[in-house]
């Protein structure tokens, strides 16, 4: 009876604080653990989904570009219809009437910034009697963070097979075949995308 109404020894007490102690640091490290898991959840999600957006707007725009001319090479007088390098291409098409005004734009896709900085950029531009009017208003940024941004072109050879991946398209006056891109950020690459254009070639009788 006096050892029962003495309470808990010290060792008792000791012991059962850090027992409570452990539960306490392995609940906490639990519901840590939930929370990155959570996070990381949504960063994905939220990459997957900037990755799907960017992507359906660059086959649209790229797979709808028409042999329009926006412009006359200098060098050799003749229509201007696409235009690319590996960090940027021009090329008209049917601009949506969400993003303005609608009807055949002049686009510019271009990669600014550099380092893990860079960003894939869109700009529209009017036409008036086949000449691309001055820009009204400043590029809007399409993905930024990105560690890398490349396009590539290419059209039939002359075998009729499709030709080698270039970095410049060399015909300004047509459409190429294909146009490549390839995007990667801090995690990793984006599925590449190859997008075909339905006008392929069409410019190139005025080359013969």
């Amino acid at each position: 009876m006096r050892r029962a109404a003495a309470g808990f020894t010290l060792m008792e007490v000791l012991l059962a604080t850090s027992l409570l102690a452990a539960a306490l640091a392995l609940g906490f490290g639990i519901l840590r653990a939930a929370g990155a898991t959570v996070a990381r959840g949504e960063a994905m999600a939220e990459r997957n989904e900037r990755i799907r957006a960017v992507s359906q707007f660059l086959r649209q725009r790229i797979g709808g570009a028409g042999a329009i001319a926006f412009g006359l090479d200098a060098d050799s007088g003749q229509s201007l219809r696409f235009a690319g390098d590996a960090r940027s291409m021009r090329f008209v098409a049917e601009l949506p009437a969400y993003l303005g005004r609608g009807g055949p734009q002049l686009h510019a896709l271009q990669v600014g910034g550099a380092g893990q900085a860079r960003r894939l950029e869109v700009g529209f531009q009017l036409l008036r009697a086949g000449e691309a009017l001055p820009a009204s208003r400043p590029p809007e940024p399409l993905a930024d963070e990105l560690a890398e941004v490349e396009f590539a072109y290419r059209a039939l050879a002359a075998d009729g097979r499709p030709g080698p991946w270039e970095r410049v398209w060399t015909a300004p006056q047509a459409l190429p075949m294909q146009v490549r891109v390839r995007i990667r950020d801090a995690r990793g690459p984006w599925p590449e995308m190859v997008v075909a254009l339905p006008l392929a070639g069409a410019g190139m009788e005025a080359q013969r």
